[in-house]
């Protein structure tokens, strides 16, 4: 029987059915509101679910908004849920979902990803069941959508709903503490992506979404939690955050990770990647290098699944157009495969492929890292030189690097000290994770310790390879600690004692990069970020980690017995001075 609730649109040459408000009964009685896309023919097909808080509405405009790449003013990061047209063309049902307490659905949304409320993957759960069960579904559901769609997607798949056959994620974040704090590091994006600033439109907010921590806390507790935040000189600094401390409501969801600037029970409860290791279904992981955080989450999260598994970590810049339209080829290959039933080779091809940024090659294997990795030490040496060779002087020879950076409430200007290698002479090629440890004397209780690295061409063009960073007082590593692969567990700060010199140890993300002939590596390190250079042009405007709110002197030493140095992850011969 015929339908009449779809109705005809026409884009261009092609005609889409749609169907609005549709209303998604839950196990508790709440309703999802979601609206559905498929081909005018009256017929079951596979469908692809897309869930958020964003809004359906807001995902609609990949109908008629052409794709917008960062610096495009125009560039939406919350338009998310893939090409709709596209969707229909390859002959799936495009379900577009919002949340419950978002947008146009019934219930209540505490916390981030509901931490404070229902399970959104038991939402997810229910949700599928239901589209799985339409006329116009035959039965084989897959999820689609890049970013918060994409973590959804893992919690879904963790709760295992018969009808989930198998899912794609790209860009997804899945360690929520290294979703907001980078080494303890505060970045502003998830405020963005949250209440519709810096490029992204943000949460469709009801009255129903809640801060958790004010519905756990008494106000009193609340009052003297704000002001223990408030005591810490980078949040005083910054505007921004002294309004949210004070006024959280309508910031409900920035407000519940401003507050929690430590790791533990309130960011791991729900983790996709302790949820993963309950998923069987066929899971494809998709990243672009340039997030280094992203980047290893998705390879943290590759390394916990059990089921068929695929990880593809692309080229460099990060952001992807939105509305989102990259990497459709490779899903609908891999839907084809799992919900179509077609075999169209793709389980036949590797594991695990990386695009390796210089020789522009993809290296194709079964896991990560994709080759033998030797980690290598390079050293920092005088005249801002880094050596395979360790420095034999001491300190009082070869005296320590430095430099002030006084609050950008005073100075615009971000002081940044580098160190390089001569000219590689052989190509020179580094996959895997790396670290950097400095011996650093500071003059005050903390600061960030933000690095870099960076493959500068002979004519001084220069891309970013990979970062690191760390908060002073989080320079504590733990038991999974590793040469090469440090682990910090941010579960407390200790404060740094002036004056004297410290071993910090700082995760440099995931890369894959071949450094040529003819080119250097250059490392940056600095406390603050940069206002504008060639990476963070590509970035949305929120892109950015919080400034440190005092004045800070940094000694680098860099001697016999302070060995400042990289480790970093070769698969090739290097030359040795």
């Amino acid at each position: 029987m015929t339908d009449h609730n779809w109705r005809t649109l026409e884009t261009g040459s092609q005609k889409i059915a749609v169907h609005k408000d549709l209303r998604v009964p839950m196990r508790d009685g709440v309703t999802l509101a979601a609206d559905a896309y498929r081909g005018t023919e009256d017929k079951p097909r596979p469908a692809l679910v897309a869930l958020s808080p964003y809004g359906k509405e807001l995902q609609a405009l990949a109908l008629t908004t052409p794709p917008q790449r960062r610096p495009s003013p125009m560039w939406d990061g919350c338009i998310e849920a893939g090409d709709i047209a596209r969707v229909v063309a390859e002959d799936y049902v495009h379900v577009i979902g919002d949340l419950r307490g978002s947008g146009a659905s019934e219930g209540e949304h505490i916390g981030n990803y509901n931490a404070g409320g229902v399970s959104l993957g038991q939402d997810a759960y229910d949700v599928i069941e239901w589209v799985a069960a339409q006329p116009w579904c035959d039965g084989n559901v897959g999820m689609i959508g890049i970013s918060y769609f994409g973590s959804m997607q893992i919690f879904a798949a963790a709760e295992r709903p018969p009808h989930l056959k198998a899912v794609f994620v790209s860009g997804g974040h899945y360690d929520f503490y290294e979703t907001t704090y980078h080494g303890g590091v505060m970045w502003f994006m998830p405020r963005a992506a949250r209440e519709g600033r810096g490029g992204d439109s943000g949460w469709a907010f009801t009255d129903r979404i809640k801060s958790r921590m004010l519905e756990t806390y008494s106000p009193e507790e609340i009052e003297e939690r704000v002001a223990r935040r408030l005591a810490d000189p980078d949040i005083a600094a910054w505007p921004n955050l002294v309004h949210l401390l004070n006024y959280p409501k309508n910031h409900e969801a920035w407000f519940d990770i401003v507050m929690n600037e430590l790791d533990g029970e309130w960011y791991e409860e729900r983790n996709p990647v302790n949820l993963a290791r309950a998923i069987d279904i066929p899971v494809y992981l998709q990243i672009d290098q340039g997030r280094g955080w992203t980047v290893d989450g998705h390879i943290e999260l590759f390394h916990a699944l059990k089921g068929p598994k695929r990880l593809d970590i692309g080229a460099y810049p990060p952001m992807q157009s939105r509305p989102w339209v990259e990497e459709h080829e490779k899903m609908f290959r891999w839907y084809e495969y799992w919900l179509k039933g077609v075999d169209n080779g793709i389980m036949d091809e590797p594991a695990v492929n990386v695009f390796v940024e210089g020789s522009r090659q993809v290296i194709g294997a079964e896991n990560w890292p994709p080759k033998e990795i030797d980690h290598r030490s390079l050293y920092l040496r005088p005249r801002r030189k880094l050596s395979f060779s360790p420095e034999l002087m001491g300190a009082e020879h070869a005296a320590p690097d430095g430099f002030y950076q006084a609050p950008l409430t005073v100075t615009d200007k971000v002081e940044i000290i580098d160190w390089s290698t001569p000219p590689f002479e052989e190509p020179t090629e580094m996959i895997g994770t790396g670290a950097a440890h400095l011996f650093v004397e500071i003059d005050q209780p903390d600061t960030n310790l933000i690095l870099r690295l960076w493959d500068e061409a002979p004519g001084g063009g220069r891309q970013l390879i990979t970062t690191g960073f760390l908060k002073a007082s989080h320079r504590e590593l733990d038991e999974r600690t590793t040469e090469g692969d440090p682990y910090h567990p941010h579960t407390r700060a200790v404060p740094v004692e002036p004056g004297v010199i410290e071993e910090y140890v700082v995760r440099l993300y995931p890369f894959a990069a071949t450094f040529l002939p003819g080119h250097k590596m250059v490392l940056q390190l600095s406390n603050d970020e940069p206002l504008a250079d060639e990476h963070n042009s590509l970035l949305p405007p929120d892109a950015f980690h919080l400034p440190v709110g005092r004045p800070v002197t940094h000694k680098v030493y860099r001697d016999a017995a302070h060995p400042s140095r990289l480790v970093l992850p070769f698969t090739t011969s290097r030359t040795e001075e």
